[in-house]
């Protein structure tokens, strides 16, 4: 399968977090993505365990006060940017990027402070992308061009 080029920075959507172009950065420093959550937790449903959790924060144009709540978690040791690691939730959803969607992982983290509220890591972005640091949008750019045309 031949590779798809990035820019270092796009917008993507994501379905199931009613999410849709919301700046993404690349991280190729990062193995696992992330994403900017508040009022994280696990809650007893209906005799499951399952992780709520508040999606970006009231800066954010695209915060809701939505409450999310998924059964499609884990946890696991991740390394931050300050070199220590912590134990973090992990969930499984989708990402929409260049009109395709690809499953992915998100660790759960309170980037509140940050730029782009997610980050793509090397364990999506392999395999499937080649980052070019030069480049921006293009994703989103070819989404809309395609959009303008149909």
């Amino acid at each position: 399968m031949k590779k798809k080029i990035i820019g270092r920075k796009d917008k993507a959507s994501f379905p199931e977090l009613d999410l849709k172009d919301v700046n993404i950065k690349m991280d190729t420093g990062a193995y696992t993505s992330a994403i900017h959550c508040r009022k994280i937790s696990t809650k007893n449903k209906g005799g499951r365990e399952v992780l709520v959790f508040t999606l970006l924060d009231p800066s954010h144009s695209q915060y809701n006060e939505r409450e999310f709540s998924t059964d499609k978690f884990f946890k696991k040791r991740i390394k931050n940017s300050f070199g220590g690691s912590e134990k973090r939730f992990v969930i499984e959803t989708v990402i929409r990027i260049f009109d395709k969607k690809y499953p992915i992982e998100l660790s759960l983290s309170e980037r509140g402070a940050m730029r782009f509220p997610i980050l793509i890591g090397r364990r999506f972005l392999m395999k499937k992308f080649m980052v070019d640091p030069a480049k921006y949008d293009l994703s989103y750019k070819k989404t809309k061009a395609q959009n303008k045309i149909t």
